[in-house]
C-alpha cells in the first residue's frame, strides 16, 4: 500500500494522524518557538558523499555503537583513541582476518572495551562491509542508494546482515554517519502511539511498516528529510 493510500485509510477510519505542520506546531510550543527545533538538525548527506566515506570508518561507527552498548557512552569516548590503536584504524581487510591469536590479545587488552562478544561482532561486520564493497564498490555506495523512503528495511538489513547492529545501534550510526532516517528512540515512538501509527514499539513487520509509511507521508507533506521529521517527533513529547 502507498503512503497515499495507507493515510487515506486511516482518515476512513476515523483516526486521522496530524499533519506534520500540526506536530512541527507542538514541538514550537514546547520548545520556544519553529527556529529552536529546526534549528542545527544536521543535513543529511548526499548519496554520493555516502559512498566516498571509507569503509573503515563505517566500521569504525558500527564499533563504536557496539562497544557503547549498555554501558556509559563517555568511558568509550575517552577510550576511543587506545580501541582506533588497538583495532589498527580499523582497517576492514586487517580486522576481518583477525586471527584467534589477535583476538586473545584483543580481548585482554586494557585499552578497549574488553567483551568477547563485542570483539566477534566487529570482526563480522568488517566481513560484513567487505563483502558488501567487493560487490557495490564500497559499503557506502550501497547505503546511500538505500532510498529514504525504505528506510525501514537499511534497518532490517543491517540487522540481519550484520553482528550487534539491531535495536537501535545501527540507526545511531546511520545517523552519525550522515544517512537520512529516523531513529525509534521513545518520545519518537510516544508520538507514533499518539498518533495512532503504532500502539507500541515496533517489532512485527507490519508494526515497522506503518511507521515508515507515516514518515513518508509527513515528508511527501514537508519536503524534509526523514532525519529533521524524526527530531521533530522527538521534540513533540514532553520528556
Amino acid at each position: 500500500m502507498s503512503a497515499a493510500l495507507w493515510q487515506l485509510s486511516r482518515i476512513s477510519g476515523g483516526t486521522e494522524m496530524r499533519s506534520f505542520d500540526e506536530i512541527l506546531a507542538i514541538a514550537a510550543e514546547r520548545k520556544g518557538g519553529r527556529d529552536a527545533v529546526l534549528d542545527g538538525i544536521p543535513k543529511p548527506k548526499t548519496a554520493e558523499a555516502l559512498a566516498a566515506i571509507p569503509d573503515d570508518r563505517w566500521l569504525a561507527q558500527f564499533a563504536r555503537g557496539i562497544l557503547q552498548a549498555g554501558i556509559s557512552w563517555t568511558v568509550v569516548d575517552k577510550k576511543w583513541p587506545d580501541i582506533e590503536a588497538a583495532f589498527h584504524g580499523f582497517d576492514v581487510g586487517r580486522v576481518a582476518l583477525m586471527s584467534e591469536d589477535w583476538f586473545d590479545e584483543l580481548i585482554a587488552d586494557p585499552r578497549i572495551v574488553r567483551s568477547p562478544p563485542k570483539v566477534r561482532a566487529i570482526q563480522e561486520n568488517a566481513v560484513f562491509i567487505a563483502e558488501v564493497a567487493k560487490a557495490d564498490g564500497s559499503f557506502g555506495r550501497r547505503i546511500g542508494d538505500w532510498p529514504a523512503e525504505d528506510f525501514g528495511g537499511l534497518l532490517d538489513w543491517l540487522q540481519r546482515e550484520g553482528a550487534r547492529l539491531g535495536g537501535a545501534t545501527g540507526a545511531y550510526a546511520l545517523r552519525q554517519m550522515g544517512k537520512e532516517g529516523y531513529i525509534l528512540s521513545g518520545s519518537v515512538v510516544a508520538r507514533l502511539v499518539a498518533e495512532g501509527v503504532i500502539d507500541k514499539a515496533p517489532t512485527s513487520k507490519a508494526a515497522k511498516r506503518a511507521v515508515q509509511d507515516a514518515f513518508n507521508v509527513w515528508k511527501a507533506q514537508s519536503g524534509l528529510s526523514l532525519t529533521v521529521i524524526s527530531r521533530v517527533l522527538a521534540q513533540s513529547i514532553d520528556a
